[in-house]
């Protein structure tokens, strides 16, 4: 092969350097978009840290405020534990369907059946006497209260039915049979369909409306942000 064969053409060397700039640009470009995804990714996490951060204060906030009003309440919600907190025939109890008592009458407005703009106090126990649930710091030997439940998560069908009626600040008692508390569709108190009892004590408080508001709205950022960030990556 002569030496002349091995010389590239002008036309050659247009091609190549033209295929070195093609290359060169491409790598730079996927560079960019390689730095421009981790930016985007440690923003997104430093934006879903920030709002798991907010959302955890808020609860500690409003954990803090239940303080007040366990001192306010705790005091009409104990006595119940050990006067109302007795065993019950749990086939006498389904059959009879939902039944309500009335233990204090209360001094606000009437709860309509489906109402949800409220918080509760409870206890919960089944048929052989166990506290399966309260919003007691313990259960057996209460001190305080803990944070009221907010009527907007989803009760049992017989609890709201069964408030209907009341007022706010009233305590009823309740007795649940097992179609309208968990049916089939949960285990409690050793089975299915199992008959449940509360104690019940619906509330109204601005601040804590308020506070549960802007937890909603907390929780519904941080959601938006960690499918955001799902997405991203």
């Amino acid at each position: 092969m002569s030496e002349k064969s091995l010389k590239t053409s002008t036309f050659q060397r247009i091609v190549i350097i033209a295929i070195a700039l093609l290359m060169l640009g491409s790598t730079i470009a996927t560079y960019i978009i390689i730095v421009a995804a981790g930016n985007k990714s440690s923003q997104n996490n430093a934006e879903l840290t920030a709002a798991e951060q907010a959302y955890t204060a808020k609860q500690t906030e409003i954990n803090e405020y239940a303080k007040t009003l366990s001192d306010k309440y705790f005091d009409t919600m104990k006595p119940y534990r050990s006067e109302r907190v007795r065993s019950y025939n749990a086939t006498t109890a389904n059959e009879e369907g939902l039944k309500k008592k009335d233990l204090k009458e209360g001094d606000g407005r009437e709860l309509a059946e489906g109402d949800t703009n409220y918080f509760a106090y409870y206890i919960g126990w089944c048929a052989d006497e166990s506290v399966f649930d309260a919003t007691f710091d313990n259960n057996d030997n209460p001190t305080a209260l803990t944070t009221p439940i907010y009527a907007g998560v989803g009760l049992v069908e017989g609890w709201n039915q069964g408030v209907a009626g009341m007022k706010i600040n009233g305590v009823r008692e309740l007795t649940i049979p097992g179609e309208l508390a968990y049916g089939d569709s949960r285990e409690i108190c050793g089975g299915t369909n199992s008959p449940l009892k509360f104690v019940v004590m619906p509330i109204e408080d601005a601040k804590m409306t308020a506070l549960n508001s802007e937890l909603e709205d907390l929780y519904g950022k941080l959601i938006q942000i960690y499918y955001g960030s799902k997405a991203a990556q």
